[in-house]
């Protein structure tokens, strides 16, 4: 009995503990939806807890989600929070807050590349013929044997080789029995050997020919270099004509590597840098090869540019047609130049730029006059001279669009972040080179800035998805909207009693503008173009040349705003009211206002997509502006 009795006082004790909650929570005293310390007046803007970027100037419901809004943190002053939060030591913990110092240092960009080994077409020779006749033998009988300088190929019959010869063995027997000194004999035997050389006989061979002092009928075509044999055009037995092509040759101990580079790292792509290659054939083997051609010209529909590496192959292993995967590391320095010092000091061809030699002298082969590397743009005597860039780790940043947010511990304070806005240069390997936003020694967070991002977000501060209040840049214009609240007067009230009595804009520009206003909310870009003519002859706009509804629409905001000032200054001779509308979501979430003659939602920035999205935020009429005096 004695525990039924203690059971039944607790719960009469739990009983009026709950009512007396009620009753203090009904009358006021204990909570409420905006803190005590918050009066309406306090209280500018409304946001979604959902969708933070979302901001009203009275309370409602969320455009996008329906929710109802609550009322943004604003501080002593009545204004908005900064972006910057304050974690006890033990919630640091919590959320695993790791920060890094900024840093000068030279960082490496990782520039991955696909490509196809090739032949290296400057090694290859093709064996033409170069008079009419017959293959009799064949000692070259399929491709891809290998063969030396000067060793034979082929024995061939030509008529009109057993001329040359015979023409020959004349010029040399004139040349004997002629008087010492004869310098016809001598100058008709150099003619026929010169004949012989052009047609690719080799002195062996014409000597061969005087040696013997007869006419042979057959004659044995050699290999001009060493190498493979790559192509077999000819048979035993078959007649060709003078200029056929009979065999091709390739030297397959340097071969071409040809890589595809993606627009976005052109940059980082320097003629002379190593680059280090693997082949599906021998896993876990690196071949190294070095730049020597950028093509000039993008391919428009890969977006990518050939880069051709030269690869050494005495080996043998690297095969015509295997595929690679290449990996190219550029150091970067601080103004975003890639460094790279192989190259200084050296001599280098301008026809053939993979001849490289340490000091002046010719090319090997074109002959050409060598000359310094940096006289082409291959090297920068500066380099050296080039200054670390100031970076930070890519865990640091959060990136939406075009803008970059970091969270800084702020100096001296002890648990209080800080968003910073800053400008990115091009991402380097594991880090970001920053341009502007940071200095050395800033301690920026790698862990935990996405926990802290949403705290703010929660609290309606600005935060990666919410930057800070401020005008409103279109985004192709380039203009910005100043007029972005309802207005309110200039201080001087005689000084807006005149302003409001200056002529309204005449009728046919507030028939196009509404016209204009009616063909973006129907989507059609046709019909706002045609409306538009005489409002940009009015307002110096572009809206007329508008070649897509995007861009329209950005120039429609423009010319919202400053219709907006004129019907400000004209409100107390207006004959009908103009209603001013809001978006929050327009021109991703910095918002657009725009001008209509009926209250009913018809929002020009979305159209179909979100008819209705946006808020009459104002009526401009003569009775409002009455109210004023």
């Amino acid at each position: 009995m004695k525990i039924l009795k203690n059971i039944f006082i607790l719960a009469l004790l739990i009983i009026a503990f709950w009512l007396g909650y009620k009753f203090k929570t009904s009358s006021g005293k204990i909570s409420s939806a905006i803190p005590a310390e918050t009066s309406d007046r306090q209280v500018k803007d409304w946001t979604c807890s959902m969708h933070p970027q979302i901001r009203q100037q009275k309370a409602g419901n969320c455009p996008i989600c329906g929710m109802d809004l609550i009322p943004v943190n604003v501080t002593a002053g009545g204004k908005a929070g900064k972006a910057e939060l304050k974690l006890s030591d033990e919630a640091v913990k919590l959320a695993e807050i790791e920060t890094v110092p900024v840093q000068r240092k030279f960082v490496s960009a990782e520039i991955m590349m696909l490509g196809k080994i090739a032949f290296n077409e400057s090694t290859i020779s093709t064996i033409n013929a170069r008079m009419p006749g017959r293959i009799d033998r064949l000692f070259v009988n399929y491709t891809g044997i290998a063969v030396k300088k000067g060793e034979h190929i082929a024995e061939v019959y030509s008529p009109d080789l057993l001329l040359a010869q015979q023409e020959l063995i004349q010029a040399l027997n004139l040349l004997k029995t002629s008087k010492p000194g004869d310098e016809f004999a001598a100058r008709t035997l150099n003619s026929v050997k010169e004949k012989y050389r052009l047609w690719g006989f080799s002195e062996e061979q014409v000597q061969e020919i005087i040696n013997r002092g007869k006419v042979a009928d057959r004659l044995t075509i050699t290999a001009p270099m060493s190498g493979i044999v790559t192509e077999k055009d000819v048979l035993e037995g078959v007649y060709y004509e003078k200029g056929a092509k009979l065999f091709t040759i390739a030297d397959l101990s340097k071969v071409w590597v040809n890589l595809e580079a993606y627009e976005t790292d052109i940059p980082w792509i320097k003629y002379g840098q190593d680059v280090e290659f693997t082949t599906e054939a021998y896993p876990g083997k690196t071949f190294k090869g070095t730049i020597a051609f950028i093509q000039p010209v993008m391919n428009e529909s890969t977006r990518t540019v050939k880069v051709r590496l030269n690869a050494d192959n005495h080996d043998g292993m690297l095969k015509p047609g295997m595929f690679v995967r290449a990996t190219l590391h550029a150091k970067i320095a601080a103004n975003g130049k890639v460094i790279d010092t192989s190259l200084a000091g050296k001599w280098i061809s301008p026809m053939h730029p993979e001849i490289i030699k340490d000091g002046p002298g010719s090319c090997d082969i074109c002959g050409m006059a060598l000359v310094p590397a940096e006289s082409l743009g291959f090297a920068d005597p500066d380099d050296k001279k080039l200054a670390p860039p100031l970076v930070i780790p890519a865990s640091a940043p959060l990136i939406t669009g075009k803008r970059a947010l970091v969270y800084v511990a702020a100096p001296g304070k002890t648990g209080i972040y800080e968003g910073r806005e800053i400008r990115l240069g091009p991402l380097a390997g594991a880090y970001y080179i920053v341009e502007s936003g940071l200095k050395e020694g800033d301690n920026v967070v790698t862990k935990g800035n996405f926990k802290i991002d949403s705290s703010l977000q929660i609290e309606a501060k600005p935060s990666m998805m919410t930057p800070a209040p401020e005008n409103t840049v279109l985004p192709s214009t380039g203009i910005t909207e100043a007029v972005e609240k309802p207005h309110t007067g200039s201080g001087d009230l005689a000084k807006d009693r005149l302003d409001r009595k200056a002529p309204p804009p005449p009728d046919d520009i507030m028939t196009s503008y509404f016209a204009v206003h009616k063909a973006l909310f129907l989507d059609s870009l046709p019909n706002a173009v045609k409306q538009a003519s005489k409002i940009d002859e009015r307002y110096s706009s572009r809206l007329s040349s508008s070649k897509d509804l995007q861009t329209a629409r950005e120039n429609f905001s423009q010319i919202s705003a400053l219709l907006y000032k004129e019907l400000n200054a004209s409100a107390e001779n207006l004959k009908k009211p103009a209603y001013r509308f809001f978006c929050p979501m327009a021109f991703n979430d910095k918002g657009a206002y725009w001008l209509q003659d009926n209250k009913q939602i018809q929002n020009p920035y979305f159209g179909s997509v979100m008819p209705k999205c946006g808020e009459l935020k104002e009526t401009i009429s003569a009775e409002n502006r009455q109210l004023d005096k």
